[in-house]
Order: C-alpha cells, then structure tokens, then sequence
C-alpha cells in the first residue's frame, strides 16, 4: 500500500523561504501520518504565478538554493514531490527557453529526480511560453514497487476524447499509459473561475475513467494579485469516482491510500451554491491580496448603493469588521437614503464611519475653473468633478492611516466605462471589478438568506450614481439585465454584433453597448486590478487594444 499525502498550501510569490517552511512544516505532519509520497501544488516553492522574476537569473538560483536546502530538512523516510524551478542548461545551444516548470522529487536528504511540464498554456492569464522550454516526453518513479507517473497542470488539458479535439500535439496522459504507470500525480496551479472546479473534476473523472488509471490532483489555494486559486484537490480512482476531496479556499493535507486503486479517503463538500462559492472566493482573494502586500487595514467610499455594500461585506469577512472604515461623502445631490441607508449597512457590519461632505469643495472646483470655463462646470464634467473629489478625499484617508483602499464598482459598469478615472476608479483593489450587477443583486440576496446584512433598501432602491437631481444608471445605460446579456456574448462568448442581434437583442442597444465597450478600454487600461472570478476578466488575460478600428 501507498499512502499519499496531498499538501494543498498558499504560498507568497518570491517568499521563497517562507515557503520552504510552509512545506517542511506539512510535509513533517504527513511524516508523523506515515506518508509515503508528499505532493505539493505546481511551483509551490516560489508560488505561482513567478511571472517575470523568472528572468532574473539569481532568482532560479535561489531555488535551487532553497531545494537543497529543503532536501536536507525534509523527513528522511518520506518522499517529495515539489513543484519548482530547474535550470535547463542545454537550452541556449538549442534555442529555447533556459527554465524547466518542473516537480523535483526529493528523499534522504538529495534530489533524486526531476520531471518537466510538457504543455505550456498561453491563453487567458497564462504566459508560459515566454519563461519555459516544454518537455517532449512525461516519466515517473517507483515507489514501494508502485510506478508513478507525474504531470504538471496543463498536462492534464489535453484529452482530445474529452474536449473533442487536441489543444495541443501530445499527450503525455497517453505518454504515461503506455509506460504502464499504475497512477499519475499532478501538481497544479489552476485559477478560479465560477465553475470551474466542478469542470476539473469532470475532466478528470473521465480520463481516469478512460485510461483506467486513478489520478490524483494537488492544487494551489490562495490569492496571488487578481487570480484566485480555489484548492479543492482530489483523487480520481480508476472508475473516475473522486476519493477524496479537499476544501476550497483554504489549506489543507489531504491523505488517500494506494492498494490497487485509490481507497476512499475524507470528501469535503464543496460550497453549496454558486454564490457561496463566489462568495468565497472573493473572500480570499482580498484577504490574501492585502495580506501578501503588506496592509491589515482597508477603506471604501459607501454609497447607500448595493455596490459598495458588496464590497464592504466582502472586506469584513476577509479582514474583520474592526479593519474596515467606510467613508461617507454626501453631495447636494445624495438622497437621504444615501446616508441613512450606508450607516444601516455600517450598523449591520460593524464598522466605523466616517462623513465628509463635497459640497465645500465643489463650490471650490466652480469657482476655480469658471474662469477658464466660461462659467461653473457643467454636464459630464461637473459629474466627474463630484467623483474626482470623492477620489482624492479616499487617496487622503488612506494614505494617513497606511490602509488599503479598495474601489466598489462592478463588472458591468467597468465594461461600458460607467466609472470616472481618478474619480471612484481610485484605489488598490477592485473587490467586484469581475462581478456582474446582475451577480451582485443575486450575491447580496444570498447573503440575506439567514439575516439583514445588506439592508432592503440597498436592495430594492434604483441604482444611481446620485451625481445630479433624479439620476438613475438607465439613464445612462440598458437595463442591467440586458447590459449584462449583451455583454455574457460581446466579451465572454466573442459573439459579433450581428451574432448577438439574431440572439434577440435591439441593433440599435446592441451597437451602442459594443460602443461603449469600446471606448473605455482606456479607463480598463488604467483601472486597479479586480479579482479574476470568470473566464474572462479585465485583467492580465484582456489584451485588447486601446485604439483600433473595425467592427470586431
């Protein structure tokens, strides 16, 4: 018998060190379990993604530094498998890249093997192309007379049964099975995104399932800048049923035994809907987004609108209600509710407020500028004037108390460029730069299931940025719901105008949509990062062009 020891960890970027600890620390736990086989994530050891600290040379030196440091520390009797960095010294003579994406495998004090990833996304996020050589062929060990075979993330994205076609010209799946392996291990770093979890595991299932090799599925958990990784690592048996299956959105050794297949070992649940597992990952992401960057404290502007109530829910739980401060910044045009309703949300969250009315300093900007004007500011500009002060007070606030300040706006909002530069697009942070505002009304009823977080007023009023008498956002766009179907097919599914317009949609809202889209690509460009939680976010995977022309 195998018994394997799933060590599902949340590594910092660069903290190469710290990291070591993290898993010398949990792999003397699966010891004292009597482990037999320790599985980190992918490039645990330096955490993903490194992105271009791969191109600083001394920075794959240190990891070298650190394995052997690791080999030398780790129990004697237990064997690693350590997702890191090998250096790949042939690669200058044959033109390609000079790093391996490798899983080291470590006993008795040495390195006694290495494995190399064999395919290297680049899509979405993923830039792997520019720092690694890709491996042509896949292997494994012996371990108590048990082959194992090794993967590394990507590696399992290519079951052309599966997906209907090949990503990519091999295999190394089909590689392993032709060795004859008895289980294949793979150490992954796989980015959150709302479903994706289940996906991996149906993906899984089935090549295990078509292969008749059990496979087992070590994650990454943890918020790294905008992408969340969800954890939730498994084991698959050889009739593709799951095993065993770790929590999301925490860490975790999980243990599974080997005797002839994989034995059933502890099932977590994963989260029981899609807003709690939104919910979570949110939750993570900006947890670990201020923690890993240094701030334990945060701040937002609160609205009395169901955005920045959101957001401030989501900071509480990621922070605590006594690190969050919610400002408050009433101008002419603010509704009563817009006070009454954002002190009801402090009340029900528990945070302090603070009131800094604009009008002041509006009166300043008018008179200041009317020279140049002609007159006070009108229109758009004295909209934007009104969102600009907003801004500055909360860069103010902030940088006096040393805290984080995080935006509030949404997805939907952020698309038509609905959202003012240097105004309340200010701060570190987009909590729900990736939520819709269709998904923000469904998240906050959830987290209204068992009491009043959000108060009904939030819910119920008409959203409006309050920056002139009687506004409301349809006066400035669609319905929501139909800004965010439009969207779903322009930016999600690639669909073109004519595609979306025979999906039942107005020409005329549609190209107006596509219009605004457009043109605030300049704003996005210029906008914090929002936390990754669909498959496809304004963030390190959106590479389009500021300016550009063509119907596309």
């Amino acid at each position: 018998m195998l018994r394997l020891a799933l060590a599902q960890l949340n590594p910092t970027v660069g903290a190469l060190g710290e990291n070591r600890q993290k898993i010398l620390a949990s792999a003397q736990d699966a010891a004292d379990k009597r482990a037999d086989l320790f599985i980190t994530s992918e490039l645990a050891l330096c955490g993903y993604p490194p992105k271009d600290l791969l191109l600083n040379p001394s920075f794959g030196a240190a990891i070298q530094e650190q394995l052997r440091q690791l080999a030398q520390d780790a129990p004697p009797d237990l064997t690693l498998l350590v997702g890191a960095v090998s250096p790949y010294p042939e690669a200058e003579q044959r033109g390609d890249k000079p790093l391996w994406n490798s899983a080291v495998c470590l006993r008795g004090g040495k390195i006694i093997g290495e494995f190399y990833k064999s395919l290297l996304p680049n899509y979405d996020v993923f830039d792997e192309r520019r720092y690694f050589a890709s491996s042509r062929e896949s292997g494994g060990f012996t371990l108590k007379n048990i082959r194992v075979g090794v993967t590394v993330c990507e590696d399992l994205w290519n079951d052309e049964v599966f997906f209907g076609r090949r990503h990519y010209d091999r295999n190394p799946l089909e590689q392993l099975r032709r060795q004859g392996v008895d289980l294949i291990v793979n150490l992954s770093a796989s980015p959150y995104s709302l479903g994706k979890p289940r996906f991996r595991r149906e993906l899984v299932s089935f090549s295990s399932r078509r292969l008749e090799i059990p496979i087992v599925y070590v994650n990454q958990v943890g918020g790294n800048d905008d992408l969340i990784f969800d954890g939730a690592s498994f084991g698959a048996n050889r009739r593709g049923e799951i095993m065993a299956q770790a929590p999301s959105f925490q860490e975790a050794l999980v243990f599974l035994d080997w005797d002839g297949d994989l034995q059933p070992g502890a099932l977590t649940p994963a989260p029981e809907s899609a807003e709690a597992e939104l919910w979570e990952a949110l939750v993570l992401g900006t947890r670990d987004y201020c923690r890993k960057c240094g701030f334990s404290q945060a701040i937002l502007g609160l609205s009395g609108g169901i955005d920045s109530a959101l957001a401030a829910a989501v900071a509480v739980e990621a922070l605590g209600q006594e690190n969050v401060r919610g400002i408050l910044m009433p101008s002419p045009y603010s509704s009563e509710g817009s006070v009454t309703d954002a002190e009801a949300l402090a009340k029900n969250l528990g945070i302090q407020t603070a009131i800094l009315p604009i009008a002041p300093l509006m009166s300043g900007f008018d008179n200041t500028l009317a020279p140049v004007l002609g007159g006070p500011p009108e229109g758009v500009t004295a909209e934007n004037l009104q969102s600009r002060i907003r801004g500055v007070l909360l860069m103010a606030v902030a940088n006096h108390s040393g805290a984080l300040l995080l935006t509030t706006g949404n997805k939907s909002e952020i698309a038509a460029g609905y959202c003012t530069l240097y105004g309340d697009m200010n701060g570190g942070l987009a909590v729900i730069g990736d939520v819709p505002k269709t998904q923000v009304y469904g998240l906050c009823r959830w987290l209204n299931r068992d009491r009043e977080v959000i108060p009904d007023a939030i819910l119920t009023k008409a959203p409006s940025a309050e920056l002139r008498p009687g506004q409301t956002d349809q006066d400035s766009l669609p319905a929501y719901d139909i800004l965010d179907g439009i969207l779903e097919l322009f930016i999600h599914r690639h669909q073109s105008l004519n595609e979306i317009v025979g999906a039942g949609y107005n020409r005329e809202t549609v190209e107006r949509v596509i219009q605004l889209a457009r043109r605030a690509e300049f704003k996005r460009r210029q906008a914090p990062p929002s936390l990754k939680v669909t498959d496809r976010a304004f963030g390190a995977g959106w590479r389009m062009p500021i300016a550009y022309r063509g119907e596309f």
